[in-house]
């Protein structure tokens, strides 16, 4: 996604029909930018459908949250705001959330050198602390998307208890924690690309990678429950929840 894009140049005409017919019949429920591509690509500063959308979303009094690798989200603090303060939670929520609008940064590691390897074209982990940072200072709820974790490289339990506690010390208030999973053989696919970049960079870890991944997209059982296991004890240690609940 960073070199070529599709842009859906229709997407505002087709929420805005949406969410006038959801808000109409009093369907309010929290909309999540974005589950599959990052709301605040580079081509948002351009376009800006992502502002367009809050818009959309702020007139119709939905509950929002936003997921980013991007500090570009800091531009639109003043609609996320106006969001919190006015939208609708769904009645099973209203005794569960005291906020509207929830800020989750993803990190796979806070480690400069790798985020260039793993996630090229991704703002730099140091902008997305600050980002973090400042959304908390503003008065969000706001946590970390701690995912994917890199085998070998960011899950012993050193760099998960330090990427923990920054996350906490920059005001992260939840984490949701969990490993890697790759898919595909073709050129683009996520297995493909991140094996060439450990063929590239890590080579003595290539064997490492193969075996790890030789039943599928998942990694080995042995070695999800060790790690779900590590990341427990973290979550117990430092006290932080894995939900926005």
């Amino acid at each position: 996604m960073e070199e070529k894009l599709a842009v859906k140049t229709n997407a505002i005409e087709l929420l805005e029909k949406q969410l006038h017919n959801r808000a109409k019949k009093g369907q309010f429920g929290i909309i999540v930018l974005a589950s599959a591509t990052d709301p605040y690509l580079h081509i948002e500063k351009d376009y800006a459908l992502t502002r367009q959308m809050l818009e959309v979303i702020l007139k119709y009094r939905f509950p929002v949250h936003i997921i980013t690798k991007s500090d570009l989200v800091i531009r639109d603090f003043d609609l996320l705001k106006q969001i919190d303060e006015q939208a609708v939670l769904p009645p099973d929520l209203r005794d569960k959330l005291n906020h509207k609008a929830f800020i989750t940064f993803s990190f796979s590691t806070i480690d400069g050198a790798l985020s260039r390897i793993f996630e090229p074209g991704a703002t730099p982990p140091d902008k997305r602390l600050h980002a973090l940072q400042a959304a908390n200072q503003n008065g969000f709820h706001s946590g970390v998307s701690m995912m994917p974790i890199l085998p070998y490289l960011t899950d012993s339990r050193e760099k998960l208890e330090e990427m923990m506690t920054t996350f906490i010390r920059m005001g992260a208030t939840y984490i949701f924690p969990a490993s890697i999973t790759l898919f595909g053989n073709e050129p683009s696919d996520s297995k493909t690309l991140v094996f060439n970049a450990i063929k590239k960079h890590f080579p003595e870890l290539t064997e490492k990678y193969q075996k790890l991944f030789n039943d599928g997209f998942q990694t080995s059982y042995s070695y999800r429950n060790e790690f779900e296991k590590r990341i427990k004890e973290l979550v117990i240690q430092h006290g932080i929840k894995t939900s926005i609940l």
